[in-house]
């Protein structure tokens, strides 16, 4: 079972938050909006697509893209997030953020997963950039309203 269909119901409840609308996808088919392709979770306006093997950060990753683009980008999404390295910045930080809030998943490991996937930071693995490294992310999402001054998802998008 992947972490996706472990914490189905967990990331359900977590999508819903952000009026984003889960969209499954048969094995073996192609995912809508996927900008990577294979089995990465794809974005078309507010629907999230994934199947039963996209990779958990693949799924919270795409959903941070939509959480944190303006409203103007938001009502035209398909595929591409688009955004600045701020704005990059700031989804990776709330990836590793909204995965804390999963029953059985827990930031570390998320950090892990995202070091196996292959994204890049500054000091070499993911948990070093957030723990170190992520300060400018962080103040991206709290001037956004993204996060709380205690580190805590608001439930809310970037709304310009």
């Amino acid at each position: 079972m992947t972490r996706v269909e472990r914490h189905l119901s967990a990331v359900l409840q977590l999508l819903a938050r952000y009026r984003l609308e889960p969209i499954t996808v048969l094995p073996g088919d192609t995912i809508p909006g996927s900008y990577w392709g294979e089995s990465e979770a794809g974005l078309i306006g507010n629907r999230i697509y994934f199947r039963p093997d996209t990779p958990l950060h693949s799924v919270l990753h795409e959903a941070c893209h939509f959480i944190c683009m303006d409203d103007a980008r938001r009502t035209q999404l398909e595929r591409d997030a688009g955004g600045d390295y701020d704005e990059e910045n700031a989804v990776c930080y709330l990836q590793i953020l909204l995965a804390g809030e999963l029953a059985e998943m827990d930031s570390q490991q998320m950090c892990r997963d995202m070091d196996a996937w292959g994204y890049t930071f500054r000091l070499g693995s993911a948990s070093a950039w957030f723990e170190r490294d992520a300060q400018d992310a962080r103040q991206w999402l709290l001037a956004h309203r993204i996060i709380d001054e205690s580190g805590r998802s608001t439930g809310t998008c970037r709304s310009r």
